[in-house]
């Protein structure tokens, strides 16, 4: 089945021009020219990849981009301030191109986020009960264990709710604010402060199985699962 991509720009030259290359490519392609439009694609599909424009009627794009959570998006932007291009990619953006753009490199970057997804799809398997499988490590967020290598370990509501995040999105750097987002309803009781600790606390009991530090601290960003 070939992929879709959602196109967010209410320039038409640029979304046409794009739209004719990704076909060209043999994606399916959605487009959406306003803020408020694009919200009303997002109820009726879920494409598998999003090129989002910032400067957009009614809503903008940085509105938008927190609708896109779990959708790999391509900020597709004029806007060229670096702490800006920063900001955007901290709060969900799985890439940043600024325009004018060569349209070869992005199609590059499409098909590698693309193929990063699928990647991180496959890595992580969703079991009947509640239960999440990355290699030969299974989590089961109903009875707080994760089981491996014979072990059965026992873990904390919260440790289970940021081990379930981290190996649902196994080998992609999570960060520390979209982690307290995710859990803040189950576990209301995690705080910035009190992550780092957590976090720790469930290093040393995968480690003290194997030996092996399944959980990787990407400086600046967060967290990933390995």
């Amino acid at each position: 089945m070939n992929q879709t991509i959602l196109i967010i720009d209410d320039d038409v030259n640029i979304g046409n021009m794009l739209k004719e290359a990704l076909e060209g490519e043999n994606y399916n392609v959605l487009r959406a020219y306003s803020g408020t439009e694009a919200l009303m694609v997002l109820e009726k599909s879920r494409p598998d990849l999003v090129l989002l424009d910032l400067m957009l009627p009614g809503l903008s794009g940085e509105e938008v981009l927190p609708k896109l959570k779990g959708i790999p998006t391509i900020i597709v932007s004029a806007k060229t301030d670096i702490d800006h291009k920063v900001k955007m990619l901290y709060e969900g953006a799985s890439d940043y191109i600024t325009k004018p753009f060569v349209i070869s490199e992005l199609m590059a970057r499409i098909a590698a986020l693309l193929r990063l997804s699928a990647l991180q799809n496959s890595a992580a398997k969703v079991e009947a009960g509640n239960v999440v499988t990355v290699g030969d490590v299974s989590l089961d967020n109903d009875l707080l264990t994760v089981r491996f290598n014979g072990s059965e370990i026992p873990l904390t509501r919260t440790e289970a709710a940021i081990l379930n995040i981290l190996m649902l999105n196994a080998n992609r750097p999570i960060g520390r604010s979209t982690i307290l987002e995710r859990i803040s309803e189950s576990t209301p009781d995690c705080t910035e402060r009190s992550l780092k600790q957590h976090i720790s606390n469930i290093r040393k009991k995968l480690m003290a199985v194997d030996g092996i530090d399944h959980i990787e601290a990407v400086y600046g960003i967060g967290f990933k699962f390995v």
